[in-house]
């Protein structure tokens, strides 16, 4: 780097008022600047060009077209190792007896015998296959010899010429040697171009096998479907994961690692395969490693579930086929089946279906649900799903408050005894309200199964979709307790604790459908109070926790994972009135989709079954206001006052019911009624105090008064 160099200058001779004041001069210094390094400034121009897309599709096309030519020689080398030798039955046998199917590795030990005895009597027939050769060239020549020269006798005899006895002889001899002449000349372009032939053949061979790493490829082949998953692909996916203890114990095995598999199983839409890990391999270091597992094995991350089954050390892999859970899984049987009932005690809810494409039910006897995920993805259609099937047991009683309020439960009008409907904080005071009468009805039954051991009671399903809008929930009552809120003071949470410790004996059940699972909105003592829990997609895997707990996340739970939009209505559950594999903690269910036309036909066919229920719908209405009364209130004091301001102090006083609606022509009728319409008052009109305050006192003995719409 160059410096600059100051010279420092004085005036001479006395000072004088224009001699200048000692001068800072800064000359730059002449010396050039250092030269940056040529590795250094190769450096960056390659960082920079590694960064530019075309010269990374360069990068790539030229490795993948090398690798073609390079692998394609390897596959051919290896089929024709293959074809020479028993390598391929043996490699066949090893793999059928890591899956267990010992009949056919006899079968392929067979075919081995039989291919290396057939192999002996070639071998064998070599030994006098050149006495044999020629033994039968020479008779073939004689012939040959024998054949042209009886030709030449015939030709001659018809020409009359005896040399053309050897005519026959000597054009053979000359097509001979213009073979020889045509490869004399065709040899020295067939040796240059040949080589180039056989690296195209190789080439072509690697291009149509892909024999290139995923990152070379084209992406239209990257995003190719899943190859079939054999025990050497499931062995070599867990080889390249990155743990050194499980790679080495792979190379070390003398079966390479086929031991660790068990038998390969078909399991609804994919296969299902349980790996033994070798000693020094925890399971969590495989389930940590789920995105790499799967795309070692050319699957997507939600393709490839890993469970903690009853064996030690053992994971046990769910690895779907390509494509298959994005494929829808078929009507509820509630929708197709018009005759089927429930039972509340013995029965299953038809939910959907689990991974292996089994049918998935859950039991509802006595269990206290959370169903819980982010915000549209299937939340309320799962918890309706089940709701519905319930509703189709005469015996069974519901609350509902939907603090969504757009609709989604209003086919349980006629079945449910309460159904609030609405966001609003109103809503949510009716829906907590709602919860603790839930609470004074079990008590009354805990009092009279205290008298009455025998006594049964109908099963009440407490039900509240949205339910973080009521832990969230920031209004005060006139006790000054918060109906929201997570401490001992909150009215709601604790409403739910109560039902959730002692509901249960009575068949009091608390359900309740919650999105964006967070400390604030969905307490720990609440959910963990719910016998049965069930996620939908989730951020993280702390959310992930909070819904299903950390015991069914450790053993391989993770609704985090799933796709957001595209795996709605996939449930990740914990719960024990659901059947689950041993020693899992969790199951995955897909469920069936009911809308709202075919919910309200299944809804239908529950109210036919029932006596008939008058539903308390608690809908967003304002209570009915006294607006003579109102118009008396806003005058107030004065004598009179314009009709525009008695407006403006009408919705002031109340924006909902006092709205656009209300005019000019609305506040003349309401005081025409009463005979004390508005009066001009210097061309104005105006309300005079006086005439609405005789209104009021002249009304109907009943009291009726116009109210606000």
């Amino acid at each position: 780097m160059s410096e600059n160099v100051v010279h420092l200058h004085k005036p001479t001779g006395p000072p004088t008022p224009d001699t200048a004041p000692t001068v800072l001069t800064v000359v730059p210094d002449t010396a050039p600047a250092r030269p940056v390094p040529l590795w250094v400034r190769s450096g960056r121009a390659l960082r920079t060009a590694v960064k530019h897309e075309t010269t990374k599709a360069t990068v790539r096309a030229a490795a993948r077209h090398s690798l073609y030519t390079v692998n394609g020689g390897r596959i051919v080398a290896r089929r024709t190792w293959d074809g020479r030798t028993g390598s391929r039955y043996e490699r066949y046998m090893r793999a059928a007896e890591a899956a267990g199917n010992m009949e056919l590795a006899a079968e392929w030990e067979e075919r081995l015998q039989r291919f290396r005895d057939a192999r002996h009597r070639r071998r064998m027939d070599l030994l006098h296959s050149p006495l044999d050769v020629a033994k039968g060239a020479a008779v073939g020549t004689g012939m040959s010899v024998g054949v042209l020269v009886a030709l030449g006798i015939i030709m001659a005899l018809n020409t009359h010429q005896v040399g053309d006895v050897f005519t026959p002889i000597s054009a053979t001899i000359e097509f001979i040697g213009a073979l020889i002449y045509i490869v004399q000349i065709v040899w020295g372009p067939a040796i240059t171009i040949g080589p180039f032939l056989a690296l195209l053949a190789l080439w072509s061979v690697g291009r149509k096998q892909h024999a290139a790493p995923q990152w070379a490829l084209p992406a239209n082949v990257r995003s190719g479907e899943g190859e079939p998953i054999t025990p050497s692909i499931v062995v070599k996916a867990l080889r390249d994961l990155g743990i050194p203890a499980l790679r080495n114990a792979i190379k070390e095995m003398g079966d390479a690692g086929a031991s660790m598999l068990g038998p390969i199983r078909i399991a609804g839409c994919g296969v299902e395969v349980d790996v033994t890990l070798p000693s020094g391999v925890a399971t969590n270091e495989v389930q940590a490693r789920r995105r790499k597992l799967a795309e070692n094995l050319t699957r997507h991350e939600h393709e490839v579930f890993i469970m903690i089954p009853v064996a030690a050390r053992t994971v046990r892999l769910w690895i779907a086929d390509s494509g298959a859970l994005d494929e829808p899984i078929g009507p509820s049987p509630l929708v197709t089946d018009q005759t089927m009932t429930a039972n509340y005690k013995t029965g299953k809810a038809p939910w959907g279906q689990d991974l292996r494409g089994d049918a998935a039910a859950i039991s509802l006897y006595q269990r206290h649900l959370l169903v819980t995920g982010l915000s549209n993805q299937g939340k309320t259609a799962a918890l309706r799903a089940l709701a519905l099937w319930l509703a189709l047991d005469r015996t069974v009683q519901f609350w509902i408050a939907d603090l969504k309020g757009i609709g989604d439960w209003a086919m349980f009008d006629g079945i449910a005894q309460v159904l609030i409907e609405g966001p609003s904080d109103d809503h949510v005071i009716q829906a907590t309200e709602m919860v603790e009468d839930a609470v004074e009805e079990m008590n009354r039954r805990i009092e009279e199964r205290r008298r009455d051991p025998s006594a049964v009671f109908a099963p009440l399903i407490v039900l509240v979709d949205e339910a973080q809008l009521a832990f969230m929930c920031p209004v005060v009552g006139e006790d000054k307790r918060p109906y929201g809120g997570s401490k001992a003071t909150s009215r709601y949470f604790m409403a739910v604790r109560k039902i959730h410790n002692q509901g249960r004996a009575v068949d009091v059940l608390m359900w309740q459908g919650t999105q964006d699972p967070t400390d604030q909105n969905l307490p720990k003592l609440v959910r963990e109070g719910a016998h049965t829990r069930a996620s939908l997609v989730l951020g993280t895997e702390s959310q992930a926790r909070m819904a299903l707990g950390d015991k069914a996340v450790d053993g391989g739970a993770a609704p985090h994972l799933l796709r957001q939009g595209l795996d709605k209505g996939t449930l990740v559950v914990a719960s024990d009135g659901i059947t689950i594999p041993a020693g899992q903690a969790s199951i995955t269910v897909r469920t069936h989709f009911i809308d709202d036309d075919p919910a309200a036909e299944v809804a239908e066919r529950a109210k036919a079954l029932r006596d008939g229920v008058t539903t308390l719908r608690v809908v967003e209405e304002e209570d009915e206001r006294d607006a003579l009364a109102d118009v008396a209130s806003v005058i107030g004091d004065a004598s009179r006052l314009r009709t525009n301001e008695v407006l403006k102090r009408l919705h002031a006083l109340d924006p909902k019911a006092y709205g656009d609606q209300w005019t000019n022509d609305r506040l003349k009728a309401l005081l025409e009624e009463y005979g004390e319409e508005p009066k001009k008052s210097h061309g104005v009109m105006v309300v005079h105090r006086d005439h609405v305050l005789r209104a009021l006192a002249n009304r109907d003995a009943d009291g009726s008064a116009s109210a606000a719409e």
